[in-house]
C-alpha cells in the first residue's frame, strides 16, 4: 500500500517554506524525500528513527491538515502542584533577594527555593524539578564548589544555623 498518495509535494514545499520548527522541517523533509522515491526503511535507517515512527508521520499527514500534522501533538501530563497563580507567585518572589522572604541568604539556592516552596505553597518538588522552576523564572543556579576538607565542622554548623529562614 503507498503511502502519501493524496498529498503533493507542492503543498509538502510549501509547509516547508512556513516551517519554523525542527522537527516540522524533519517531517515535511522525510515526506518529501519518500515522495521522490527512497522507502520508508530506508529513511528511517538514515535518520536513526523507527520506521513506525515514519509510518505514523505519513499517517498524520494522510489524516491531518498538513500544517496541524506536523506539530507535535498535545500531551497531557500529571496536573502541576502548583496552579498558575502560585506558579507566577513563585516567579516574582524568586527575582527579588532571598531575605525579602524571610531568608538570610544572599542568593537562591535549589535548596532554599525547594524549603520555600514547602513553606509558602505547601508543595515538595525534587531538586531537579525545582531547578526547572527557577529556569522558567529566568534564574540560573550554579553548582557550589566543594568545601576543603580543612574547612572547620563547627564553623560550617555555624554558618547553616545562621542562614536558616527567620521567623
Amino acid at each position: 500500500m503507498a503511502r502519501l498518495e493524496n498529498v503533493s509535494v507542492e503543498k509538502l514545499e510549501e509547509a516547508l517554506d512556513e516551517a519554523t520548527g525542527k522537527r516540522e522541517t524533519q517531517r515535511l523533509l522525510v515526506a518529501i524525500i519518500y515522495k521522490r522515491g527512497p522507502s520508508a526503511p530506508m529513511i528511517a535507517e538514515w535518520l536513526d528513527t523507527r520506521e513506525q515512527t515514519i509510518y505514523r508521520w505519513f499517517d498524520r499527514l494522510e489524516e491531518e491538515p498538513i500544517s496541524q500534522a506536523v506539530q507535535d501533538r498535545q500531551r497531557s501530563g500529571r496536573p502541576s502542584k502548583l496552579d498558575d497563580a502560585d506558579q507566577a507567585e513563585f516567579q516574582e518572589a524568586v527575582q527579588d533577594p532571598p531575605s525579602e522572604a524571610g531568608y538570610d541568604q544572599p542568593a537562591w539556592t535549589t535548596e532554599l527555593a525547594q524549603q520555600f516552596l514547602k513553606d509558602e505553597f505547601g508543595v515538595e518538588y525534587s531538586r531537579r524539578h525545582v531547578q526547572r522552576l527557577l529556569k522558567d523564572a529566568d534564574l540560573t543556579w550554579q553548582t557550589p564548589r566543594p568545601q576543603p576538607p580543612t574547612a572547620d565542622e563547627d564553623e560550617r554548623t555555624e554558618f547553616w544555623e545562621a542562614t536558616k529562614k527567620t521567623e
